[in-house]
């Protein structure tokens, strides 16, 4: 009876949201807050980086659109190698690409160099602790999985409150070469144990034969082909992103426009995040009882909302209540596409499908970040650019409503076929 009650690899069929499963989403999520080190330091050293090479602004924030782009190609390229080889070869490949691309960084002799080794290394190795880290812990939740999803996309945002101070310290005490050393140290240090401790296979899925329902949700996933809503995510993914972008990339500049000083935006923007963290934790809850669907579109319209808030409203104490309600209401919508995959793809397919539409998140973020900048030189103010941002979401909104009209009317068919 025993082996009837385990996988083909070994594992008990309960190992799905035992006690097992929550200590391997602790470690996991302390993981991603470790690697999630490639996307904040960039932004940090940028200052010190620009005056010991000597070159402009414009050109002192390549090495953060490439890292960037590294973080995108990571994520799908390494998001494929989960669902084939399991979470532990990826991370590994993700830690040697963050200790090198630390150390290469920290020799650079030119800017071309340093933002090299972001782009192929930093960049790449640090997408290893999230999209695909998502994809993984997905397998070992059922009944819990959008918490669980929650939790471990917040190690993004845990990244986004611990590592810039940190950082910032050990630049104004010991210089950016030897804080990056140092980072490519504590990276190896400390990940390499972490990942040791995840090396058991995610259980598997799928086993019992699909019932005729099931396999037909699969194979037409909301009516639509699997390529079709894929692409769907993807789209949804790029427009919540560029209107998410607008006030996370341009708070701190907006502030200084203003004249409360960019000391202010930056607190204002630790408020967002840290209320980020409270809305993915949230959101995940909810997810489990409504679904990926509506939890994407309950987030999309809080976040819309929030964003209209900003055009009438600009006074001091106004834009710290409006930026926690923007962390409040958008920290759940990335977090609801894992789920929204889960529900309608193939297990198998999730490290490649999350890392896609992940990716497309990202792009997201690097467009609207850049095109509200270019809407702000042309028009000097923000509030064209908080328009722009606005109407990308009523986008995201509609492809929102569109597949749950055709998920409530899968439903409706489904007792009908039954």
């Amino acid at each position: 009876m025993r082996s009837e009650r385990q996988n083909n690899n070994g594992l008990a069929r309960d190992a799905v949201d035992s006690r097992y499963a929550w200590t391997r989403l602790v470690l996991a999520l302390v993981l991603s807050t470790i690697g999630g080190v490639g996307m904040w330091s960039v932004v940090v050293a940028l200052p010190a980086v620009q005056a010991e090479f000597g070159v402009a602004r414009a050109d002192a924030s390549l090495p953060y659109t490439l890292t960037m782009l590294g973080f995108g190609a990571g994520g799908i390229v390494l998001g494929r190698m989960t669902d084939r080889f399991g979470i532990l070869p990826p991370v590994i490949i993700g830690i040697v690409c963050l200790t090198l691309g630390y150390a290469v960084a920290a020799s650079a002799s030119t800017l071309w160099q340093y933002s090299t080794a972001h782009g192929l290394l930093i960049g790449f190795g640090s997408s290893a602790t999230f999209s695909p880290l998502l994809a993984d812990t997905s397998h070992w939740f059922a009944r819990r999985r959008g918490i669980a999803l929650a939790i471990i996309a917040s190690g993004n945002y845990l990244a986004g409150t611990l590592w810039p101070s940190v950082v910032q310290h050990f630049i104004e005490t010991s210089g950016w070469r030897q804080t990056f050393f140092g980072i490519a140290i504590f990276c190896a240090a400390t990940m390499l144990p972490l990942v040791l401790a995840l090396r058991r296979r995610a259980p598997e899925h799928g086993t019992a034969t699909p019932s005729t329902h099931e396999t037909a949700k699969r194979s037409r996933p909301l009516g639509l082909s699997p390529q079709a809503l894929q692409t769907l995510l993807i789209v949804a993914g790029v427009c919540c992103c560029v209107a998410m972008s607008m006030p996370q990339v341009h708070l701190v500049a907006y502030c200084g426009d203003l004249g409360y000083g960019a000391a202010r935006g930056a607190q204002m923007l630790s408020l967002l995040l840290g209320c980020g963290i409270v809305s993915r934790l949230v959101f995940g809850w909810v997810s489990d009882r409504i679904g990926g669907l509506r939890t994407l579109l309950i987030g999309s319209s809080m976040q819309c909302f929030a964003l209209f808030l900003f055009l009438p409203f600009n006074g001091l104490a106004s834009l710290y209540v409006i930026s926690a309600l923007f962390g409040l209401f958008q920290g759940g919508i990335v977090p609801s596409y894992a789920m929204i995959i889960r529900e309608y793809f193939s297990p198998k397919e999730a490290g490649a499908r999350i890392g896609i539409v992940l990716t497309a998140t990202m792009l997201g973020m690097a467009l609207g970040g850049w095109m509200s900048g270019v809407i702000f030189d042309l028009t000097g103010s923000y509030r064209m650019a908080f328009l722009n941002g606005i109407a990308w979401n009523l986008v995201n909104m509609a492809i929102a409503l569109i597949l749950l009209g055709r998920s409530r009317r899968g439903q409706a068919r489904a007792p009908a076929a039954a």
